[in-house]
């Protein structure tokens, strides 16, 4: 069968055109686990095997370029690729930012990053990151286009002003609905970077199509982003799930579902859920929940036996991609519990990626909006929608411009 749809990368490897304006340049790529081929191959190897190319470095994000950290705020050390002989240099380690002895090692950057659709997802954060150390120094970037296997539906607070963080690349919904490529655009329009970035387009991505909506189901395997992203349910549903990672309640981790479930030794699911349903049932279309029990073996309640909901978004019958809306579910599954249990210690309070002044789950969402919502006795669903009806409509407009497919 012929694939349907090539990802940038493939187009690039296929293509000696595409890679001619490379030739003498010396090109570093920018790569996690999931940057691999059709055939699998990891985009580090299939691009030092052209004999064309000067592959002089390689960066890796969050995780690592071979995917070697399994939590947040797990750094990963430089080191030399024993096969290469290049420096691999890691964005999350002892910094963020590439420094100028990491530019000295290239002229092109070549970027091979599968995102998950979320604002909060550190790749985005990185993208911008390399994006203006590019045009600081006269270097360029090339973005090689993966699907947002999301899809495109927009949901979500936008980040507000001096929100800003390593969880929070700029001014976006928590789900934007774009590709790191059209990211890419929308980051050097935004920020007025002059910056020589070009986009290597996907041929045939069709994010409204089912099953996949944004990811080519039977098509494509599925190689996990990050040691938790391990499927596209995980992917549909962490643009909600994600928040769990400011409170007390267990996000999966420590589970084979992590982001997928939430529960707690303490939690009577079976209330939650059904006060849910009585505050806002319009919220939890397109998914089903269901009540869960399950230990994790690592992290928040380790060993502990948790009462909680899975949020399932892979049965066809029930599955709704339009009307799925993962933020929404998430935050009413805290109002709930607010409502059913007032004084529930449910935001937690620790040092979240590197920030010890913020609460996480305010960092998270970009602004404390959400919590306060959750907090607040007296406001209601309608409250919570009009104030996200808002971004997510400005967002719609203001993504137009960047759109590529």
């Amino acid at each position: 069968m012929t694939a349907k749809i090539r990802f940038g990368l493939d187009r690039l490897l296929a293509d000696p055109a595409l890679r001619r304006p490379l030739a003498g340049k010396r090109i570093a790529l920018l790569a996690h686990p999931a940057s691999v081929t059709r055939d699998l191959t990891h985009s580090l190897d299939a691009l030092a095997a052209l004999p064309e190319l000067q592959l002089t470095a390689a960066f890796g994000p969050q995780h690592g370029l071979r995917g070697d950290k399994q939590d947040n705020m797990v750094e990963s050390p430089d080191y030399v690729d024993p096969l290469l002989g290049i420096p691999v240099f890691s964005l999350y380690g002892e910094v963020r930012r590439p420094t100028e002895a990491m530019l000295d090692s290239f002229d092109v950057l070549l970027v091979d990053l599968q995102d998950l659709g979320c604002r909060i997802y550190t790749f985005i954060t990185t993208l911008r990151y390399v994006l203006e150390a590019a045009a600081r120094r006269g270097k360029a970037v090339w973005v090689l286009d993966r699907p947002n296997p999301a899809g495109r539906p927009v949901e979500g607070l936008t980040l507000r002003p001096g929100w800003e963080s390593f969880v929070g690349a700029g001014a976006m919904p928590m789900r934007h609905g774009l590709t790191m490529g059209e990211l890419a655009r929308w980051f050097v329009a935004t920020l007025q970077l002059d910056v020589d970035c070009q986009v290597v387009a996907m041929d045939g991505w069709q994010p409204d199509a089912a099953p996949g909506y944004g990811w080519p189901l039977g098509e494509r395997s599925w190689v996990n982003p990050s040691p938790n992203a391990p499927n596209l349910s995980m992917a549909r549903a962490y643009a909600g799930t994600v928040m769990l990672e400011g409170t007390t309640l267990s996000e999966g981790r420590g589970t084979t579902r992590p982001l997928e479930l939430f529960g707690a030794p303490d939690l009577d699911a079976r209330a939650v859920v059904a006060e849910m349903r009585a505050l806002a049932p319009h919220w939890l279309k397109g998914c089903v929940l269901r009540e869960c029990w399950f230990e994790p073996t690592f992290h928040k309640h380790a060993g502990r036996l948790c009462h909680g909901v899975q949020i399932h978004v892979e049965d066809p019958l029930h599955y709704d991609h339009a009307a799925f809306r993962p933020w929404r579910v998430q935050a009413l599954a805290f109002k709930a519990l607010r409502r059913l249990a007032p004084d529930y210690p449910l935001w937690r309070d620790f040092a979240y990626e590197y920030e010890h002044e913020r609460l996480a789950i305010d960092l998270i969402n970009g602004s404390p909006l959400l919590r306060e919502w959750v907090d607040d006795a007296a406001a209601v669903p309608a409250d919570l929608d009009a104030l996200a009806a808002r971004d997510e409509a400005d967002w719609a407009r203001v993504r137009q411009d960047y759109l590529l497919y």
